[in-house]
């Protein structure tokens, strides 16, 4: 991440700070495991040659495989991957899910690629990281501007290059490919699943909170869907290009068209505006949303949105980050200070982590769900995990983030103590279970 104010060891090392686990535990979280960096020559439409730089990243596997997105934008880095790594070893360890944390990207500008060049970029990206992923290796799936189709043909590629049918290799497939039900609503769904938890518990009146979601792609355009369809009142949506504001509430499915209608138009991709095409009583910015008098404010996009230098205007009362890392950690202390609760991305977005490794359990197995099976499964999980971190928040008078850091870190010392600590080595008799099988 290029903001170094939004360094996740440091919210690693103020939760062990509470944590009472082995140092060791730690110390391995502070270092990537192994990494790759990868050119990858792509001939385009007209003819040119032009190289993408990518990379894939395993930052620890103590806890299972590793498992982490995708992502295709420009500003893709080493550094962004591997941070979202270390964000990945955290939320699967908080979701209770066999894995550790992964994360890849290209870097490349998908607004500017013709289709037959996106395959083109997508297939020769797993040709160079094919001996670094794997279904019992590191499994990758969708993150910022890949989708079904792309997992679909990397794991096509990947498939090749095994000679053998390999679905389990990539999640968030298409569902012919082996794709699970609920995948591509995943996300958001686990963000409106602690929503619908905090509401029974606060006694909330959805027609009286007012929303804004700031990121309007598929975590966005389902956030917004789902609770405009619970009666919540979505006033303010955002994309890349700007925002529309309506302050009695937006059609959100005339919205989700409109954003479509874009996306499906060449010519308009990357140029049109939702204030082109959209009813509302007012075009706003990216960073107005942010501070509008809502209820509920949704960060739905790229990392660093609310910093040091605006987060003493944001008004919300309550933030759900279905984006990672969009609150910086000066910024965090500071909504803290105001009273504000936020639901952290490490927690908050985990229901596409959860339901990618339910894919990658159909997939090993054969056995193939219903939605209704898998929406089931992923809400039990969700208010499992939920009720485990707010038990934590209270027991040490902390935010939320810190508690679901503390609640991956106990979970990863179970992992990191099973194969022995300084404790274990320096001990001069050998516990009584280990010298009885001696």
């Amino acid at each position: 991440m290029s903001n170094a104010d939004n360094n996740p060891l440091s919210r690693l090392d103020k939760a062990a700070t509470y944590a009472n686990i082995d140092a060791e535990t730690v110390e391995r979280l502070k270092y990537a495991k192994s990494s790759l960096d990868v050119s990858l020559p792509v001939r385009m439409d007209n003819g040119e040659l032009k190289i993408f730089k990518g990379y894939r990243v395993h930052y620890n596997s103590v806890r299972g495989p590793t498992k982490g997105g995708i992502r295709f934008h420009p500003s893709v880095s080493l550094e962004e991957v591997t941070n979202l790594a270390f964000w990945m070893t955290i939320k699967c360890a908080i979701m209770g899910i066999p894995f550790g944390g992964g994360k890849g990207g290209v870097s490349v500008d998908t607004k500017k690629l013709s289709k037959m060049e996106l395959e083109r970029v997508s297939r020769s990206y797993i040709k160079h990281i094919a001996d670094f992923i794997g279904p019992d290796i590191d499994i990758p799936a969708p993150d910022m501007y890949t989708n079904p189709m792309i997992m679909g043909w990397m794991m096509d590629e990947y498939s090749s290059i095994k000679r053998q049918h390999c679905p389990a290799v990539i999640t968030g497939k298409p569902i012919p490919l082996g794709g699970s039900r609920g995948r591509d609503e995943a996300t958001a769904r686990g963000v409106y699943y602690v929503i619908k938890q905090m509401e029974k518990e606060e006694n909330w009146q959805p027609e009286k909170i007012r929303v804004a979601v700031q990121g309007f792609g598929n975590a966005g355009q389902h956030m917004a869907d789902l609770l405009h369809q619970d009666g919540y009142k979505v006033v303010a949506v955002s994309d890349s290009k700007g925002g529309v504001l309506q302050e009695s509430g937006l059609d959100i499915p005339a919205v989700i068209a409109a954003k479509n209608k874009i996306r499906n138009d060449q010519a308009a991709y990357g140029k049109a505006q939702l204030c082109d095409f959209v009813d509302a009583s007012a075009c706003i910015t990216n960073e107005q949303l942010l501070e509008l008098d809502v209820d509920i404010l949704i960060p739905a996009a790229m990392e660093d949105q609310i910093t040091k230098h605006n987060a003493d205007n944001v008004k919300a009362n309550y933030i759900f980050e279905a984006a990672n890392g969009p609150i910086t950690i000066e910024a965090d202390e500071i909504l803290h200070r105001k009273g504000i609760l936020v639901v952290p991305d490490i927690f908050a977005n985990g229901g596409g982590v959860t339901v990618s490794y339910f894919e990658w359990v159909q997939n090993r197995s054969g056995l193939y769900w219903g939605l209704e099976k898998v929406r089931k499964k992923l809400q039990a999980t969700m208010i499992r995990e939920y009720h485990n971190i707010t038990k934590l928040m209270k027991k040490h008078a902390t935010d939320m983030r810190t508690a679901a850091y503390i609640h991956a870190l106990n979970r990863h010392a179970e992992a990191v103590t099973a194969l022995g600590t300084h404790d274990y080595f320096a001990a001069t008799t050998l516990p009584r279970g280990v010298a009885e099988s001696v």
